[in-house]
């Protein structure tokens, strides 16, 4: 057994960004968001990620802008420290060690040097008792320095980020928990509070959910349970204070925002309508089917952008004039992924739920989302309670042409609803169109489904609750090389075969790697059938307890076939005997092989923890193993192909060669394994980012600098070797410039540039054609050249003037023009510039 050592398990992306409010850069250019323990950059423009603040230790609760400095940013995490950052390039400037785990933070240009941040009461014993303090930044030299002074604000405040804000230019802080508004003036050094009735005469509920002041007046908004909004004035007298109230959201308002200059008020909700409120008007405009609900709202200092962040990991780029201009979508992460984690055989795109009643297609290279399929096709209402289709089941043939899904709903109910969809892949849209639907594929519900990896027919086999499997065959009427290049809406779905075994239920099943046996389990009895005929070849019978899990070996070790059973076992049969190779008592709660190699993956469950051990059917004995992968469970897991295999020679990672394991948790955290050297690799890949300050960044960008910087060092090379130099690129010639940059009402006419246009685009090869000139045309030239010297004035054979033209005692040394030059000059010298004389009249 090797253990991992040179083997890291890191956090590959799909973390969330919607867990704190983003920021805008001052000059709206770039986005600050928070990405579980990392802080990400991308640009407004483009909407790519240029930069990735790595420091924390733990998940980043908090970050703000410097108010002395619009160039760097500060970052709090639950690791207990505060990190300031250059985030233009990447640099950690400083580390406060507070040491207390931070829940959020507050900064104010009036109180500079000072972070307010919101940590855990020292003497609580339960986790709901929070206070606000005032961490003093001590002014050293040092990279780490300890921030061990701080003073209570408030003691007793709510953890959400939302409900606590800087009012009036720093001159207050208010913080809203349960039915108390807290408000504290730095001036006095006085706190104020304000209390609600629990409900209203209507019942009501009139709990704080969240509260934002107004930057310029002494006015407060909060934000409710019942969806109402107030606005408070006068609180600085605790007897005359009085509040307005203003109401759309139907359910419990997210969050509120003032714009910079305090001329509109933004609220959100679960509704995901952004509201645009005037302030000191009843006035609305209002931006509806953002997406999911929308828990957070950002503006930019200039109050040009808006951002809202969305319970689907989704942050929106919204113009003041509210209309939305971009989308950052990362790993949607629902309440639970229903389907298995699976690889677009096109474009190895992650797949797997998405938001509700769709697929998501994620690029793991880039972190980014490619797009959503919409399996069930109905607009989905976002409401507590409501039974709505869901999509539980998918499912890719070999080469990707097709997709299979199942969606049901009622699951909680007795009617329970399903159907089984089949989806072709269209070349012209590059995505899935739908095909066929089966309504009633089976009388209960669906269990499991897999396509046979053959590449003659294609078969889909579906298990089910009602004690039958189907297989569902593509018509053999349709061209094969049609049906692959397709998705064009003739392919013909039909039931094969239905099959079953003494009334058991089957539960999983399985198709060998050529394809030439099927494998279905019936509760603690494992089915081998031929997909030619249909006839039942085999059973084998396993230990005592159900079929939990069912796979097949792949490359070399195809012969084996691998099942985990209810009782904790972890079976190997040997298909070429029928009997039983080996055993071992471990609980397997997820099995998964790799098709590139003879690997198989086992995830164990021990102590609260998952372990994780690979190892080849063929041997008992594991090549490698991980204690404690992840806290908690691994709910699913897949071999990745890699677009280039590695080069290891080690034992403990060449099963890393060739295929990359990605993990999905139970928290929605998405983890992979690779080796030390790949882990530097892309630290140092993600460093080579260089943000220009005139150009937005874009992988085209990037490409081009790319380009541009070799073909410099190549001119530069031919220069330092003597070589001849280089033409100039077009784009530097002098023609273009002065087609450029002349005013238009003094340019000739568009006919006499294009000739000169398209001659300055054209690269100069006079050495080369001076050898393949013909020896008729030399001789007119020289011709040509005696004429002209006779015109001109008499010079020596050595290239100096004649000493009685020349004007003074000083003779000047002058370079003889060769034949090619003295060619262009002639040239120039018969073109018309008589446009010139019409300009000068005019």
């Amino acid at each position: 057994m090797v253990e991992g050592s040179e083997i890291r398990v890191v956090r590959c992306g799909g973390s969330k960004i919607n867990t704190r409010p983003p920021i805008i850069t001052v000059d709206s250019r770039f986005l600050l968001c928070v990405s579980g323990d990392l802080v990400k950059v991308y640009s407004t423009k483009t909407e790519e990620l240029v930069r990735v603040l790595e420091g924390h230790t733990n998940q980043v609760t908090g970050i703000a802008l410097n108010p002395a400095n619009h160039l760097q940013v500060y970052s709090c995490s639950a690791d207990g420290t505060i990190m300031l950052w250059d985030f233009m390039d990447g640099i950690l400037i400083k580390t406060f060690v507070v040491s207390y785990p931070i829940t959020s933070m507050y900064v104010s240009q009036k109180h500079q040097g000072v972070i307010f941040a919101i940590l855990p009461m020292a003497t609580a014993k339960d986790s709901d008792s929070f206070q606000l303090v005032a961490v003093h930044l001590p002014k050293v030299v040092e990279a780490e320095v300890d921030a061990p002074e701080l003073s209570a604000v408030f003691t007793d405040v709510s953890a959400n980020p939302r409900c606590t804000t800087f009012g009036r230019e720093g001159e207050y802080l208010a913080s809203g928990k349960g039915l108390q508004l807290s408000i504290y003036f730095f001036r006095k050094q006085k706190t104020y509070r304000l209390f609600l009735k629990a409900s209203d005469k209507k019942g009501t509920k009139n709990g704080f959910s969240c509260v934002a002041c107004h930057p310029k007046e002494d006015c407060i908004a909060t934000g409710h349970e019942d969806g109402k909004i107030r606005l408070w004035r006068n609180f600085d007298h605790k007897k005359e204070y009085t509040y307005t109230t203003i109401h759309w959201h139907h359910n419990i308002v997210n969050t509120l925002c003032f714009t910079p200059e305090g001329t509109n008020l933004l609220s959100g909700g679960i509704e995901s309508v952004l509201v645009q409120w005037q302030y000191g008007d009843t006035k609305k405009a209002m931006l509806p089917r953002l997406g999911g609900a929308i828990t957070h709202i950002s503006v930019s200092p200039d109050g040009a952008l808006y951002c809202t962040c969305h319970s689907d990991n989704k942050i929106t780029l919204i113009q003041s004039s509210i209309k939305v201009c971009g989308n950052i979508q990362g790993l949607v992460k629902g309440d639970a992924v229903r389907t298995d984690l699976l690889v677009d055989p096109r474009s190895k795109a992650l797949v797997l739920n998405g938001k509700p009643g769709h697929l998501q297609f994620y690029n793991l290279k880039r972190d980014r989302q490619l797009y959503n399929l919409d399996i069930v096709q109905q607009e989905y209402i976002y409401e507590e309670g409501l039974d709505q289709y869901e999509v539980v089941m998918a499912a890719f043939n070999s080469q990707g042409s097709w997709l299979a899904t199942v969606e049901e709903r009622g699951r909680k109910l007795s009617d329970l609803e399903f159907s089984l969809k089949l989806w072709a892949f269209d070349r012209k849209t590059q995505s899935f169109s739908l095909n066929t639907t089966v309504a009633a594929a089976h009388n209960d519900q669906i269990r499991s489904m897999c396509f046979c990896p053959s590449s003659t027919t294609t078969v889909l086999v579906t298990t089910s609750k009602d004690g039958h499997f189907k297989a569902w065959l593509l018509g053999a009427d349709v061209d094969a090389e049609k049906a692959d290049e397709g998705g064009e809406g003739d392919g013909n779905w039909s039931c094969d075969f239905v099959g079953s075994y003494h009334g058991l239920q089957p539960t999983r099943s399985s198709f060998s790697a050529d394809g030439s046996l099927l494998a279905v389990s019936f509760r603690e009895v494992i089915t081998l059938w031929s997909p030619d005929t249909w006839e039942l070849l085999s059973t084998l019978c396993l230990p005592p307890g159900d079929v939990r899990d069912l796979c097949f070996g792949s490359q070399s070790c195809s012969k084996y076939l691998l099942s985990t059973t209810t009782r904790n076992m972890l079976c190997c049969w040997n298909l070429l005997t029928c009997s039983l190779e080996w055993s071992t008592s471990m609980d397997v709660v997820l099995l998964k092989p790799d098709s590139l190699s003879d690997n198989v993956a086992a995830f164990t469950k021990q102590d609260g923890n998952t372990d994780l051990f690979v190892f080849k059917p063929s041997e008992p004995r594991p090549l490698f193993t991980q204690k404690a992968v992840c806290a908690g469970d691994v709910s699913r897991a897949i071999f990745v192909p890699r677009s280039e295999p590695l080069d290891s020679c080690e034992e403990s990672t060449q099963w890393l060669n060739r295929s990359q394991l990605y993990i999905l948790t139970e928290n929605m955290d998405l983890l992979t394994l690779c080796t030390k050297t790949e882990e530097d690799n892309m630290a140092a890949l993600s460093k080579q980012l260089v943000v220009d300050k005139s150009v937005a960044v874009t992988p085209f960008y990037l490409l081009l600098g790319q380009h541009r910087r070799q073909q410099q060092e190549k001119q530069d090379a031919s220069v330092h070797s003597g070589l001849v130099q280089r033409t100039a690129l077009p784009q530097g010639s002098v023609a273009i410039k002065e087609l450029l940059h002349t005013p238009a009402h003094v340019l000739p006419s568009a006919s006499f540039l294009c000739s000169m246009f398209v001659s300055s685009l054209l690269i100069s090869t006079a050495d080369n054609s001076r050898e393949s000139v013909p020896q008729e045309e030399e001789m007119d030239s020289e011709k040509e050249e005696e004429d002209s010297e006779g015109e001109s004035e008499p010079e020596s054979r050595g290239g100096q003037p004649d000493p009685s033209g020349a004007s003074g005692s000083v003779v000047e040394s002058v370079p003889r023009l060769s034949k090619a030059q003295e060619r262009e000059l002639r040239r120039v010298r018969k073109t018309d510039y008589s446009w010139l004389s019409s300009l000068v009249e005019a």
